[in-house]
């Protein structure tokens, strides 16, 4: 058991080439083990450990030296010679029964001295990789099904307290109580007696650990079907409105039920396995125990052992075997929760695309005039496409507003994307108030920019507590402030709860338009230097698409937009138009200037001005 190796999945390193495969070994992972639980943050952290490991340890030579007591208090009932003598039994049975309780009662206090250090250690563990996957990049968020990654994390979490309970409190306790059981046996007992317990848990061991790892397959793909049954059902009630409108819930319930079918195939292949696993468990333990009850019955008849030595080794014997029977277990436990550990570490081994530079730079504080922003000769190429970003170079002014237009696929969302930092360029550089964005601590380039996208997504709260989230500590007034700036009060004014309506998961319970107000307030509240819309008044109706262009020309005053437009004549007063088309910058100027060259981009305005 010093090496427990299997390999992970691959993860994929930037630049699309695959990771090395994951190995574990036992003692590095029991290295890392112990280091989480040092990060735990544990009150009174060391003091358990040491209270707890003491517990183990006084607890495992009680319960072997308490069978040891009996036999010798049994013997003093029917000595070699001389007179029975009955208080020298009462003595030895009451210091039997006093170190039996005491085995009994250790492991109770144990858990309960340690069970906060635990529960630490799992919640440490959910948090740091729940904090890593929120720092990984938006490819891996948009390939990545949510609910199997929750699962992940929720697993993988939970393992750890397995690990620590298995290892640590009955792996190695459990090794403590057989070498201290040998040894007695030994020494009161005779070497044979104790050769022939060896012998039985060698086997008992040998046939344990092959077995298991023969189920380890079995295991791995029950998770892997309970992974894709979950991922399955959330995405579909996530996506609950777009299966409700096909009529798809026959064939989504009929994927899923598929899911669960192979769910069940692989939980009835992982039960059989451990069924035959403790059936055979079984079978060599009962032959042990006849093996050896009848070896200490012929050496009482030769008179090479009392009679208290046979209820000395009856009562080592089950004690030993109960152990024996969670060294079982525990070794099961270990490996599955190393398996359940397995995407967790991959998880975490993932390396984050963005990160802060070694020395990160802080913005200059804000003037009131809005960011600085160029791009450098910018490229960028997704994985999933041929075209990103080729060559792209533009400047926006303090305070001036800069739109970016032109066909789908053309390179707008990407360009938004890399001036927020959500990518980074692989070629040329973007800047920000003559800062590379790299140099940039991400904490405060997020305070800096807001985004207001097509398609808002709200969290399952109130109102308030969504617009909220750009500033935790805005006051009630400034959230409702916002929330008219975005044309909300008459909205809010109509709610029975007002700003505290909870509005559903991602926000499905308010209509589309709603939905981007509550975005735009959103967006407002933080107040930031760069403001980005990616097509925020798309679905609005027409009054209120106009009165809230009106606001957001206000809010343009003292910050620099950048704005993604499908319909061209909601920028028609930007200061500079970029047309995009296969991820180069093809045209550009204001909108006067555009029309007057008679391009792509007066093509465009001529369709959509014929269409309304």
């Amino acid at each position: 058991m010093a090496h427990i190796y299997y390999a992970a999945a691959r993860a994929r390193e930037p630049g699309g080439v695959a990771a090395p495969a994951v190995t574990f070994n036992f003692w590095t992972s029991m290295r890392d083990l112990g280091r989480l639980v040092l990060r735990s943050e544990a009150p009174q952290l060391r003091l358990r450990l040491v209270v707890a490991l003491g517990l183990v340890f006084l607890g495992k030579v009680a319960g072997v030296w308490s069978p040891v007591s009996l036999g010798d208090a049994i013997n003093h009932l029917a000595p070699k010679a001389g007179a029975p003598s009955f208080p020298l039994f009462v003595v030895g049975a009451l210091a039997a029964s006093g170190l039996g309780l005491a085995a009994a009662a250790a492991p109770y206090l144990r858990d309960a001295i340690f069970l906060r250090v635990s529960q630490a250690t799992m919640a440490k563990a959910a948090v740091e990789s729940f904090q890593h996957a929120l720092g990984l990049s938006l490819d891996f968020h948009q390939t990545k099904r949510m609910g199997a990654l929750s699962r992940i994390i929720d697993r993988g979490s939970r393992s750890t307290d397995f690990l620590i309970r298995s290892v640590v409190f009955n792996i190695g306790p459990t090794l403590i109580e057989l070498i201290l059981a040998m040894g007695v046996m030994a020494l009161r007992l005779g070497w044979a007696f104790s050769g022939i317990t060896f012998a039985t848990i060698v086997i008992y061991v040998i046939v344990t650990f092959r077995i298991t790892d023969w189920r380890l397959n079995h295991r791995r793909a029950l998770n892997d079907s309970d992974s894709r049954a979950a991922g399955l059902s959330v995405d579909a009630l996530i996506n609950y409105e777009t299966v409700k409108t096909f009529g798809a819930e026959d064939r989504v319930v009929g994927v899923y039920a598929r899911a669960m079918d192979e769910f069940v195939e692989a939980s009835v292949r992982a039960n059989t396995s451990l069924n035959m696993l403790n059936g055979a468990q079984t079978l060599i333990m009962q032959i042990g125990l006849a093996i050896m009850t009848v070896t200490a019955g012929l050496w009482v008849v030769h008179g090479q052992m009392t009679v208290g030595g046979i209820f000395t080794a009856s009562l080592l014997l089950r004690g030993l075997y109960a152990p024996l029977g969670m060294l079982g277990f525990n070794y099961r436990e270990i490996r599955q929760a190393f398996i359940d550990m397995e995407q967790m570490v991959e998880l975490q081994g993932v390396p984050p695309e963005i990160v802060d530079a070694e020395r990160p730079k802080d913005l200059p504080p804000a003037r009131g005039e809005g960011a600085a922003l160029a791009f450098e000769a910018v490229s960028f190429r997704h994985d999933a496409r041929s075209v990103g970003l080729a060559d792209v170079s533009f400047q926006a002014k303090p305070g001036s507003t800069v739109a970016l237009v032109g066909p789908s696929g053309g390179g707008k969302t990407t360009a938004a994307r890399l001036a927020m930092r959500l990518i980074d360029p692989q070629e040329g550089r973007v800047v920000i108030d003559g800062l590379d964005l790299k140099d940039v601590r991400q904490a405060t380039l997020r305070g800096a920019i807001a985004l207001v996208p097509q398609d808002v997504a709200l969290f399952n709260e109130t109102l308030y507590a969504n617009i909220a989230f750009a500033r935790p500590d805005a006051t009630p007034d400034e959230v409702r402030g916002a929330a008219e700036a975005a044309e909300l009060g008459p909205f809010l004014d109509g709610l029975p709860n007002g700003l505290s309506t909870l509005v559903g998961e991602r926000g499905l319970k308010l209509s589309g338009g709603e939905r981007q107000r509550v975005g735009i307030a959103r967006a407002l509240l933080a107040n930031p230097r760069l403001l980005v819309l990616d097509e925020a008044t798309s679905a609005l109706d027409g009054p209120t698409e106009a009165a809230i262009q009106e606001t957001l020309r206000k809010v343009r005053a003292g910050r620099t937009t950048l704005v993604i437009a499908h319909r061209l004549s909601t920028i028609v007063d930007a200061d500079q138009i970029l047309v995009l088309r296969r991820g180069k910058i093809v045209e550009r100027g204001t909108h006067a200037d555009l029309l007057d060259r008679k391009g792509e981009y007066a093509a465009l305005w001529r369709r959509q001005t014929r269409e309304t």
